[in-house]
């Protein structure tokens, strides 16, 4: 596997938001407060939101309000999980909706977090952080998944010389061929059925048992 270890991976870095908000007073202040800690787009409305979110540079989390004219946040945010290239965007919805009902419609479009207004800023922060940390973490092990590399199905091997065939129709020794299609390595060895037929004289008479120095 390429790249840093989860344990190690660099979780400082800083992330890019989208807050989505009809309200420019709310665009600002949100801005405001988290320029300092992360790169900020905003958005005054669904279609621009849907935009940025779909641009070849899309933000790392989506703060997404819910009750804005024409397309609304639940819309937005629905679009933003059918869309394969924008799915694994975190959405938290900031809003002034409280029912127990909107807050579960948000969390069935594919929202991860929900929090109502007034909210406590640190809490807030602490929120954004903990989802992009787990987004990240779920990156990298998906990007670990890809590199892996199996051996499956029938793999043509010589009945003579026990070289294998590759999809190419090349023929490759084993060691070569297993270190093309998995992340093993080769160490060299003998067995000792080798060993004794091809240095008998380090045998005793049974052609077994290995003569002490």
């Amino acid at each position: 596997m390429t790249g840093n270890s989860i344990s190690e991976l660099d979780l400082t870095e800083r992330a890019t938001l989208l807050v989505v908000d009809d309200m420019p007073e709310n665009l600002t202040l949100m801005s405001g407060l988290l320029k300092d800690d992360y790169k900020v787009k905003v958005a005054n409305g669904g279609k621009k939101a849907l935009k940025i979110a779909e641009s070849d540079s899309p933000p790392d989390l989506i703060l997404l309000d819910i009750m804005m004219p024409g397309m609304d946040g639940y819309e937005v945010c629905r679009r933003v999980k059918e869309n394969e290239g924008t799915k694994d965007i975190p959405v938290i919805f900031i809003t002034s909706k409280s029912d127990t009902e909107d807050e579960a419609k948000g969390f069935v479009l594919g929202a991860v977090d929900y929090i109502t207004i007034p909210f406590v800023y640190p809490i807030v922060l602490a929120r954004i952080r903990t989802h992009l940390q787990l987004k990240r973490k779920t990156d990298l092990l998906e990007q670990a998944l890809k590199e892996i590399k199996t051996l499956r199905g029938i793999v043509p091997i010589c009945a003579n010389c026990k070289k294998i065939r590759d999809d190419q129709g090349y023929w490759s020794q084993v060691e070569v061929y297993v270190q093309n299609h998995t992340e093993a390595k080769f160490s060299h060895g003998i067995c000792p059925g080798c060993a004794k037929k091809l240095y008998p004289e380090y045998y005793l008479g049974d052609g077994i048992t290995p003569k002490k120095e």
